[in-house]
């Protein structure tokens, strides 16, 4: 796996690799308490999108991580982040997770194309035998969406995290294997289409 910062452009959405100069803009659409519910980290002032932007550039000095922004090709309009995190290049797998769209662009194209983007690149690019996502057990929507996307449902871990309100967060782990990615990708090219 050769891990560098790349920009992933597909038909209708741009991921670009994150930056400090993309926290105003990242701040104008992600500050709705909605879009934090279930996370970790609640994300309410501009200085903790700062503080969010600047951890998941840490982790990418690290290594462990690739942080996107998520832009509509078409307006270079920011929509969201994402990004691919612990990042093991040994045993050729990545989780991709930490993603947030703004409400007015959810339940679109934009997830989708995104998940392929990334999708692709671990497993065509990277040669990835392995993706990993994982989400909040309260979170039903997030593991139907999951699911939606041809990932298998591993288990539960408990008390897996502590979020910033002091809840103890149990999170479901789910998994696309390098066998299936054929499958996957096929479905996620129909779904897209039907989008548009």
């Amino acid at each position: 796996m050769n891990v560098k910062p790349v920009k992933l452009d597909g038909k209708y959405v741009t991921l670009e690799p994150m930056s400090l100069e993309h926290v105003d803009e990242l701040a104008s659409v992600g500050l709705d308490p909605s879009l934090w519910e279930f996370t970790v980290d609640r994300i309410s002032t501009r200085e903790g999108m700062q503080a969010f932007v600047e951890r998941a550039l840490s982790d990418k000095l690290s290594g462990s991580a690739l942080p996107f922004v998520t832009k509509i090709s078409d307006s270079d309009k920011i929509v969201g982040s994402t990004r691919f995190g612990n990042i093991d290049a040994a045993n050729r797998k990545v989780e991709i997770g930490w993603t947030w769209v703004a409400a007015g662009s959810q339940r679109s194209f934009v997830n989708t194309e995104a998940k392929l983007l990334m999708l692709t690149h671990a497993f065509e690019v990277w040669q990835c035998i392995r993706v990993e996502f994982k989400t909040d057990a309260t979170n039903l929507r997030s593991r139907a969406a999951i699911l939606r996307l041809g990932a298998k449902e591993e288990g539960i871990l408990r008390n897996h995290m502590i979020t910033d309100s002091g809840r103890f967060r149990d999170s479901v782990y789910f998994s696309i294997l390098d066998t299936e990615w054929p499958d996957v990708k096929r479905r996620l090219t129909e779904k897209l289409e039907e989008h548009r």
